[in-house]
């Protein structure tokens, strides 16, 4: 018998907020330490109330007009009811009956087609706290810095088929929300809840549900899908188990999942609206502000690095960044060309950032100095390779270009009878390079080149030392 995998998910989404959402204290990093950033309003303290974060609508706005929904001009908050010990105020405030954004729809591509994938609401809640398990003391211990910070959660309708469809699925959101300053989308800053049920070919009830928690590696998501589809299949075929609507966990090592608790349903939540919260009107004019700061799409970007002559390979490169993308478009309206400014950040930043054991994603380096580099270079005042030795320094010092040429001897020597000198004395110097290279042996040009360049401490041009030395030599 032939099955179909129904698959529906929930990704939540880490907002890229300064403050948390209901108060101010400092967005959750993994450099602080623990409890640093708790405060007695998101630590559930009796008698705080919660204030809302109003670049928290904006950015939850954002992203449902990027995943073309619909947005509610009302929308409320609710108290979500349970007991975690991570959850300080043993509720959790949240989105049910007025969700800001509803009915949008995104399409996915894979090897197997063009599939749409319905978006049922997107809703804005706060995040809980983390609880880190001490295996050797049999302990566990709670770490409140999460709590409070600001998500969006993500919530599809049951329109995946396949592992691949839906890693397609969160690398474009992963994309999306990257290049939109939306999240970063790291870190656990994008998890995902899969449900999945799988059903006979051709049956019109949806089989038994499973929801997979909390799940941040999309390797682990396709693994956790594919075993999971093998377990409902022997089910349904051998009898192994009685399948049970439950929520279950992956454990990666183990390659398996295990049973956590029964599906919890609306009703075991309680939810009632959050009486410490006013409604949020979006207004015309509110919602047409946040239209007019939309970021431009990593497709749009694309075909304007297209238009200027970028390789398809660089604007993957640079797309997946957005501050590469950012860093070009500053040096482009400096005066530079958006090709050799790609090559520079793809080429000679990249080289330098591997030497450092960083990534293109950490590059910072003010556009300024960027330009003023590849204009130096442009205009003959220092040469290519001079020209990536200031790079280098401005990257891992941040110096002056300019100062930093004039410190260390790099502007190029343009005095034709100086030059001209130092190649008289290459060839003077090296007469056993000087007879090969009349020999027929290219490489030895090579040497006096490098013995010419080696006198004028990488300053000279190239060009101008190569054409002298086969004036020379050729005579």
């Amino acid at each position: 018998m032939k099955y179909e995998v129904t698959i529906g998910l929930e990704t939540h989404v880490e907002l890229a907020t300064n403050s948390k959402i209901f108060c101010a204290c400092g967005g959750h990093s993994s450099a602080n330490e623990p409890n640093d950033c708790v405060c007695p309003a998101c630590s559930g303290m009796p008698g705080m109330l919660p204030v809302m974060n109003k670049s928290v609508v904006e950015l939850a706005v954002t992203a449902g007009l990027m995943l073309n929904c619909d947005i509610n001009r009302y929308t409320t908050f609710d108290k979500k009811n349970y007991y975690y010990p991570d959850l300080p105020c043993a509720y959790q405030i949240t989105q049910l009956f007025n969700p800001i954004c509803v009915n949008g729809k995104v399409q996915v591509k894979t090897n197997s087609g063009v599939s749409e994938i319905g978006i049922k609401q997107i809703h804005m809640e706060e995040d809980a706290g983390k609880l880190v398990h001490d295996e050797w003391t049999d302990t566990s211990l709670v770490d409140f810095n999460r709590t409070s910070v600001p998500l969006i959660e993500i919530v599809t309708h049951p329109d995946f088929h396949s592992a691949e469809e839906v890693v397609a699925y969160l690398e474009m959101l992963k994309s999306m929300f990257r290049f939109g300053n939306i999240s970063e989308c790291e870190e656990g800053a994008m998890r995902c809840d899969v449900n999945i049920s799988v059903r006979p070919e051709g049956a019109t009830e949806l089989g038994v549900r499973a929801e997979i928690k909390n799940m941040s590696s999309l390797a682990s998501i396709e693994r956790a899908i594919k075993y999971e589809t093998a377990r409902h299949i022997d089910a349904l075929e051998r009898n192994t188990e009685v399948l049970v609507q439950e929520t279950r966990r992956w454990d990666d090592t183990k390659g398996r999942t295990f049973a956590m608790r029964n599906k919890e349903t609306e009703a075991d939540y309680r939810y009632f609206p959050d009486p410490n919260l006013m409604p949020i009107v979006i207004d015309d004019e509110w919602l047409n502000e946040i239209k007019a700061k939309m970021p431009v799409s990593a497709e749009e970007k694309a075909k304007e690095y297209a238009d200027a002559g970028i390789s398809d390979k660089e604007i993957e490169m640079l797309t997946a960044e957005r501050n590469l993308c950012d860093i070009l478009d500053e040096v482009v309206a400096l005066g530079c060309s958006a090709k050799e400014v790609a090559a520079w950040i793809l080429t000679d930043c990249a080289g330098i950032l591997r030497k450092n054991a960083l990534l293109l994603s950490d590059l910072h380096i003010a556009p300024e100095k960027l330009a003023k580099i590849i204009k130096m270079v442009n205009d003959c005042k220092i040469n290519r390779g001079a020209g990536k030795r200031v790079l280098g320094a401005v990257i891992e010092n941040d110096v002056d270009p300019e100062k930093y040429c004039k410190d260390n001897g790099l502007d190029v020597q343009v005095d034709q009878g100086f030059i001209e000198g130092v190649v008289d004395r290459a060839i003077e110097n090296n007469p056993a390079a000087v007879s090969d290279y009349k020999g027929g042996k290219v490489k030895a040009f090579q040497a006096l080149l490098g013995a010419c360049m080696k006198e004028l401490r990488g300053a000279g041009d190239p060009t101008v030392i190569k054409a002298l030395l086969e004036q020379k030599l050729n005579k």
